[in-house]
């Protein structure tokens, strides 16, 4: 059973549960997702992805396998309904149903769970729990049919320290642009370049075998209010631009190892983004 939400869990809105189910529902995720669907068990979740046929991002999600024939994927930005909508035009025969769970609610908490570890999760009768504890501390995914008050300071603690590992978090309505290494997601072990097709993965396979990222995820703090798509310079050129902010800190795709950063002028730190998150 999952842990119970506590008084310290708190609402993470805009957060969604797409179920796929049926006995198809692995093989048809496997054809479609960025990293190996087949590799977790009964009860395990990984980060994986949906990317465009040119290998850009579309969608970033945790996916978790409750069990043979139900994965649940739980969305921090893309509506579960928007994904389902986009996913159904490849179901064709595949013995397969795409549910977006709006029954669901998605919630945080900044506490280790006692039932789940690392990859592993705590599940329940349309309830689990992921551990997202890491160096930045201890933090708990809670989803199932309990409200979670909201408390938007945390909300955006949250995402301060979803930016501080290197999750990307996107606007919901934001276009597909960047390829899963220029969003550095061999960090949180999102991708796979040994299993078979998907879409994107040419561009995957090709970018990794032959050493053509040229841009990656860079950590900038010291940030004033900034908006996505915000250009950034090294002081005298264009390098990058900025993909996710959060309180004083940002994400951004840029040039690797710049010597400087530039954001509207101004001088930006540049810091290490945090490990553990991956699963």
């Amino acid at each position: 059973m999952p842990d119970n939400p506590n008084p310290s869990a708190f609402a993470l809105t805009g957060q969604s549960v797409l179920e796929i189910s049926g006995p198809d529902a692995i093989a048809f995720m496997q054809a479609q997702c960025m990293n190996d669907v087949a590799q977790p068990g009964d009860g395990q979740w990984q980060w994986n992805g949906w990317l465009t046929p040119q290998g850009r991002v579309i969608a970033l999600f945790a996916l978790l396998r409750r069990d043979a024939q139900t994965l649940w994927c739980v969305l921090p930005d893309m509506p579960a309904s928007a994904l389902a909508q986009q996913l159904q035009r490849f179901v064709f025969r595949s013995k397969v149903k795409l549910i977006a769970r709006d029954d669901l609610h998605v919630g945080g908490s900044f506490a280790s769970p006692p039932s789940a570890q690392g990859a592993t999760a705590a599940l329940g009768e349309d309830a689990a729990s992921l551990d997202l504890s890491a160096q930045g501390g201890e933090r708990t995914w809670l989803i199932g049919a309990t409200q979670f008050d909201a408390d938007d300071e945390a909300a955006q603690r949250w995402r301060t320290m979803d930016l501080r590992h290197g999750l990307p978090r996107f606007r919901a309505d934001a276009e597909p642009k960047w390829t899963s290494q220029q969003l550095s997601l061999d960090r949180l072990q999102a991708y796979s370049v040994k299993k078979g097709c998907y879409p994107g993965q040419e561009i995957v396979a090709r970018t990794h075998f032959l050493g053509q990222a040229k841009r990656g995820l860079l950590l900038l703090e010291g940030i004033a209010a900034v908006e996505a798509g915000t250009a950034i310079s090294d002081g005298s050129r264009e390098i990058g631009s900025i993909i996710s902010t959060s309180e004083d800190v940002a994400l951004a795709v840029a040039t690797l190892d710049p010597s400087a950063i530039e954001v509207d002028g101004r001088a930006a730190k540049i810091s290490p983004l945090l490990d553990g998150l991956a699963r």
